[in-house]
């Protein structure tokens, strides 16, 4: 009873902030809202602040900045939901930022002994002031005392799990209530992102996990070789602090990183790509969140990731299902990736193949022939997500992070190359995916896992055969009554499947890439 109060009280103080900032029910957005709400937002804006950003989405962003951590990470989740908002609000909500002022060193002190179980001189030689901090931990130079390696020392915040559970709390009661005033808003399922979102959040608290997923990706770095990871220190780390090996190099949001020459900064742009597009296609996992203040360049040019919070995962079947999309694209067969979508269950069978069909064809066709700077991934899923509406197709809040690592992934190279061709850079991990998925090797490999299926149906079979006459022979003893056992009724039911989300945003990227396919051909 008293957790909820609390939640209702600093929902106040929320609402309270947003009125301020004219961001609770933005003037641009009233005529789309009920009537008891716009009566609301009219009284709500005699108490607002003059704000001299016209844009709404800014002022929103203005206000979670002011609300602290966890409305800052919510913001930057809600900002790669274009498909939610109009194309000004998301641009506004962009500029959200999670550069905040450190906590005091002593603060870190204390946060590394009571990890540690000692004070971080007895392993450390020296522990540099903060050299970075975000809204969830701060960075740290330091020198391990046993063998002199430089280190860059992450920290937690104090009480960051705490201050993000409560805030989350809030910020999903809005969201109910937003579900039950609004009825235009429930086909975005705010109750689901917001679980989502919180799901995300409170991952990055523990750094246990975060360098347990940089170990992960860092095998696949070695693999492919297309990006390199920073070691991890394990006796170093724990749930609130974690050590990696310094990186000396330049950040991608540095302004130095756009003085190279255009040939480096377009070897930079490859390598992004090519490593997102790897790590999915090849090993079901990319890094979820590519934006600039998480990549550098080394000393010897090479394309460095950081800050592996947040890992985006698919499974065979989701990997398979993009590739077959993208190759549907390539062809320029619409009923195929029509008759796809509803045997997999994406489309409700009440609808019509053909006008689905139709339906993409609207979105494909007119980018064939473009040339490839002029595709753009992210703009081509935002109007097949519109397109989906049509079909019934609900939004689902895993599609997150998936069209999140898309967008930015492409506005980095793009940024670092305005006319850089998408296409030419994901042409080899593409075709070879394609050959993987669609080639004679998927089918070896498909017979290969039915044996080893069978194989393990066959070792339970006596087992089970077992379990069966023993069951019998108490039947047949009286010792059970079969016949009065319960009914149990089964409704089924049509269930979104699990392959939805990735469905989207492999349709968006299959067209962005395909179009440039057939371009490149011509």
């Amino acid at each position: 009873m008293f957790r909820k109060l609390a939640t209702f009280l600093r929902l106040l103080r929320t609402a309270w902030v947003l009125v301020r900032h004219d961001a609770l029910v933005p003037k641009e957005y009233e005529p789309f809202v009920p009537a008891p709400v716009r009566f609301i937002a009219a009284i709500s804006r005699f108490f607002s602040i003059r704000d001299r950003d016209d844009n709404p989405g800014a002022r929103f962003a203005n206000a979670l900045e002011a609300l602290g951590p966890a409305y800052i990470k919510f913001g930057q989740v809600l900002s790669t939901r274009g498909d939610m908002f109009d194309p000004v609000f998301a641009e506004g909500l962009s500029r959200l930022k999670d550069n905040v002022p450190p906590f005091p060193m002593a603060e870190a002190e204390k946060l590394l002994a009571a990890d540690w179980g000692e004070p971080w001189q007895n392993r450390l030689t020296s522990l540099s002031e903060p050299v970075a901090a975000a809204s969830v931990a701060q960075v740290h130079k330091a020198v391990i005392k046993a063998s002199g390696e430089t280190v860059a020392l992450k920290i937690l915040r104090p009480n960051i799990v705490k201050r993000m559970t409560r805030d989350m709390d809030v910020i999903a009661l809005v969201a109910k209530t937003a579900h039950a005033i609004v009825p235009d808003i429930r086909r975005l399922q705010p109750k689901a992102f917001v679980a989502e979102a919180r799901r995300a959040v409170m991952l990055e608290l523990d750094l246990r996990l975060e360098a347990a997923a940089a170990s992960e990706m860092a095998d696949i770095a070695d693999d492919t070789g297309l990006f390199k990871v920073p070691a991890i220190h394990w006796e170093m780390v724990d749930k609130n602090v974690m050590a990696t090996d310094w990186v000396d190099g330049t950040a991608f949001s540095s302004p130095d990183i756009l003085a190279l020459p255009l040939e480096e900064r377009q070897k930079l742009a490859t390598a992004v790509i090519q490593s997102f597009l790897s790590s999915t296609f090849t090993y079901g996992i990319f890094h979820a969140d590519m934006h600039e203040g998480n990549l550098f360049r080394d000393p010897e040019g090479n394309l460095v990731l950081l800050d592996f919070g947040i890992l985006g995962r698919l499974g065979d079947e989701e990997i398979r299902f993009e590739i077959e999309t993208l190759y549907g694209f390539l062809q320029r067969d619409y009923y195929k990736i029509a008759q796809v979508h509803f045997d997999i269950g994406y489309v409700p069978p009440h609808h019509s193949v053909e006008e689905f069909a139709t339906a993409l064809r609207a979105v494909g066709e007119p980018i064939f022939g473009k040339q490839a700077e002029d595709v753009s991934m992210s703009k081509v899923l935002l109007q097949l997500l519109e397109i989906t509406d049509m079909f019934d197709m609900p939004l689902q809040p895993q599609l997150i992070l998936l069209q999140k690592t898309m967008m930015q992934a492409e506005g980095v190279a793009r940024r670092l190359d305005p006319h850089f061709d998408m296409w030419e850079a994901s042409r080899p991990i593409v075709e070879d995916a394609v050959r993987a998925e669609l080639g004679p090797e998927r089918y070896l490999n498909d017979f290969l896992d039915g044996l080893e299926r069978t194989r393990k149906t066959l070792n339970r079979l006596p087992e089970a055969t077992d379990n069966i006459a023993k069951l019998a022979k108490a039947w047949a003893d009286g010792e059970i009554d079969l016949s009065a056992a319960p009914v149990v009724k089964t409704v089924e039911m049509h269930r979104p499947s699990p392959l939805r989300p990735i469905g989207y945003a492999a349709v968006g990227a299959a067209l962005a890439l395909g179009g440039a396919w057939v371009a490149a051909q011509l």
